[in-house]
């Protein structure tokens, strides 16, 4: 129970409701102030204004805050005049709803916060459909929708500004929450009750939230100046949390071990269930951690593990005694790593209890840190570039044109009531680049929409004092905003019980059937456009994933070649090879896992995809795993047998890519250094000797990877 209830204030703690509060009073505020000052329906059309805006207020940098939504006001502006003239034709309207559908969906080129602006356009549009401006009036009405949306801009900036460091702590604590779930997984690795196989699936489901958050604070962190250029000890303790936090999961990534051998081993002597008792343990200090940096408190509180640590020591040390023809080794390695993640987890703890500013003191510089973020390139080329059926987005702009126009017409001889843009708006909401997604969205919207209704009549019917209906009003759209990222389904839970009172209140009356028929419209004729106008399927592209995945690996095991041949490789190098395979592999994992939401009979090599997900997985685990030690210890200059494994496994993968029609990864002075190194004898310690244990096993990796491919390219 004490759990439940951290759970529910970490929810209040973070960033999703926060981000909840600031749009639903960003949206409100204009319309209560001008209803004051008995102005209502300016007000009204001025929080019109901000709603589309706030669309574009996703997390982020706050100068990449700023730049969009002041782009997104001229565009506010622009459309809201187009729009407000267009309407006056049906025939000019709908040319404009297909070019305009078109256009802006084509944003999706520029990434996720341009696709927001195009969002944030198409929303205004449909907005202004139905608006009864005459001529002489339009240019007015969007001067005050812009007035909304410039509103909207400054109070968000405002919002920020006052506390610049809590998006982060915000973001960051919520991806040391996903990695304290990453590392449960893990732990029912050891457990006999676990499907293996199954227990993967969650892995890698749980490692694309981890990439994905981790992306999320780099660009809080790295992009914003004021995080990494200010000597303030709020920026200095974040940014070594997160750099610590990172390192950490490489070493959760590395530990990873034949889990069947190691249970059909050890399952009898009970250390397993010792194992994976200790790693919840530290699981649950994560969690700790991350609920510390959520609220903003310090936790005097120091994790000690020492003492379960040293009985696991006792316990292994028994089992290679009393058993002499059972190796112990695997079950030592396990111990030394968990015996490295307690050390972690003491570092960040003393991170958040030091008293003194000096012992904070930044690793690399500004510069390093910038090389760790995606910079998005918004070159005018790369729009045109992608006027080509072999781009997922300019299908997806066409199937969203020619639905919008589809939904447009129907709506006009179909749709119930005076709220017709319901059907344009459930269309652009639910249609998305890829099919599985669409039918999610579109799922999601189906079930909120239907619940929230009967919520929506039960409110307006069982509570009519007014004063409580806006106190709902109030909480409903908190919510809605607040799920929003978070969960779709509850958003448009709350969305349409909160849409229903509005409209009550605007004096409109009971539109619940009006509003779920509508949606029931947009979205069948979403979901059939999604299937058979240029549907766009996973298997078309997931060959893509799979060569950057293999890439990113031989970049990766290039690196351990150049250090091993006696190339002084710096740990940023290392870093960024790194960052790149497991945001190539959470890729390659989304993929797959949208795969599996298709129709059967578009699940192509599923079975095949899945195996190769599972050793890419592998295969990254043990090339952290060397790359950890090459850069603890002096590997250089390694015998000729470990250095052919090496040169083995990258002709492998190599091999692998151009059956996928890629492109060989160049090692550059490597292959000359191969032949000239080979022929040096050198005697073999202890470290090389594990190095070439583990060359071997990566060598072995990449040869089932090299049948799997031949499987999928067959």
């Amino acid at each position: 129970m004490k759990t439940d209830f951290r759970e529910i204030k970490s929810f209040f703690y973070s960033q999703y409701f926060s981000d909840g509060l600031r749009m639903s009073f960003g949206i409100l505020f204009p319309s209560l102030l001008l209803m004051q000052l008995k102005h209502f329906d300016m007000g009204v059309t001025m929080s019109l204004g901000a709603l589309c805006i706030c669309t574009i207020d996703s997390p982020g940098p706050l100068y990449h805050k700023r730049n969009a939504m002041a782009v997104g006001n001229f565009f506010l502006f622009i459309i809201a005049v187009i729009t407000g003239f267009a309407r006056l034709n049906v025939f000019t309207l709908g040319i404009e709803i297909t070019l305009l559908s078109f256009l802006f969906s084509m944003f999706t080129v520029y990434g996720n916060r341009a696709a927001s602006i195009g969002t944030c356009a198409l929303l205004v549009m449909i907005f202004m459909m139905d608006k009864e401006a005459k001529p002489n009036e339009v240019l007015t009405l969007s001067l005050i929708i812009l007035a909304g949306g410039i509103w909207y801009l400054l109070f968000s900036l405002i919002f920020f500004g006052i506390r610049p460091y809590r998006a982060a702590q915000q973001t960051l604590g919520e991806s040391i929450a996903d990695i304290a779930k990453f590392v449960r997984i893990k732990a029912d690795f050891y457990l006999s009750d676990t499907d293996i196989d199954e227990n993967y699936r969650k892995l890698v489901s749980q490692q694309i939230k981890v990439s994905h958050h981790q992306d999320d604070v780099r660009e809080l962190l790295f992009k914003s100046r004021i995080m990494v250029k200010e000597s303030t000890n709020p920026s200095r303790v974040m940014v070594l949390t997160f750099v610590d936090l990172v390192d950490m999961f490489e070493q959760i990534m590395a530990t990873h071990y034949d889990y069947g051998h190691i249970r059909e081993k050890f399952k009898a002597t009970g250390v397993l269930k010792q194992v994976a008792n200790l790693i919840q343990e530290m699981a649950d200090e994560l969690d700790n951690i991350a609920y510390m940096v959520l609220s903003n408190t310090r936790n005097k509180h120091k994790p000690d593990f020492n003492t379960g640590l040293e009985k696991l020591k006792i316990r292994i040390d028994e089992i290679g005694a009393n058993d002499q023809g059972i190796s112990n080794i695997a079950l030592k390695k396990i111990l030394i790593n968990l015996r490295d993640l307690n050390e972690r987890i003491k570092s960040i703890y003393g991170y958040y209890n030091s008293k003194s500013s000096e012992l904070l003191i930044e690793k690399n510089d500004s510069d390093e840190y910038s090389k760790f973020v995606t910079h998005q390139d918004y070159a005018p080329h790369i729009f045109f570039d992608n006027f080509s059926f072999n781009s997922t987005a300019f299908k997806h702009s066409l199937r969203v044109s020619l639905v919008c126009l589809i939904g447009f017409v129907t709506a006009k001889y179909i749709a119930l009531g005076h709220h017709s843009y319901w059907v344009l708006l459930t269309i652009i909401v639910i249609l998305k680049p890829g099919f599985s997604l669409s039918k999610q969205r579109n799922y999601q919207r189906l079930i909120g929409t239907i619940a929230g209704g009967i919520a929506g009549i039960a409110i307006l019917l069982f509570i009519p004092d007014k004063d409580a209906q806006f106190i709902l009003l109030i909480i409903l759209m908190i919510g809605t905003y607040s799920f929003l990222r978070l969960n779709y389904v509850v958003s448009v839970i709350f969305m349409t019980p909160y849409v229903l009172i509005l409209f009550k209140f605007l004096g409109v009356g009971l539109v619940v059937k009006e509003r779920i028929i509508d949606t029931i419209i947009g979205s069948t004729i979403a979901f059939v456009a999604s299937y058979v106008i240029f549907p766009s399927w996973e298997f078309e592209q997931i060959q893509q994933n799979l060569r950057e995945v293999i890439n990113a690996n031989v970049s990766y095991l290039a690196k351990i070649a150049e250090s091993i041949l006696g190339k002084e490789v710096s740990s940023i190098e290392y870093k960024l090879a790194r960052k790149d395979v497991y945001v190539k592999s959470a890729n390659l994992s989304a993929a797959f896992e949208r795969m599996t939401s298709e129709p059967k009979s578009k699940q192509r090599k599923i079975k095949e995809i899945h195996k190769f997900v599972v050793l890419n997985h592998i295969l990254s685990s043990y090339i952290a795993t060397i790359a950890s030690s090459v850069t603890s210890k002096a590997l250089h200059k390694a015998p000729a047998e470990n250095l052919k494994l090496l040169k083995r496994s990258i002709a492998v993968l190599n091999d692998s890519n151009k059956k996928l029609d890629g492109d060989v990864v160049e090692i550059g002075s490597l292959k000359n250094t191969f032949a000239t190194t080979e022929t040096e004898p050198k005697a073999a310690s202890a470290d090389d000797l594990l190095l070439k244990e583990q060359l071997g096993f990566i060598n072995k990796i990449s040869t089932d990877i090299a049948r799997v491919t031949d499987s999928i390219v067959s």
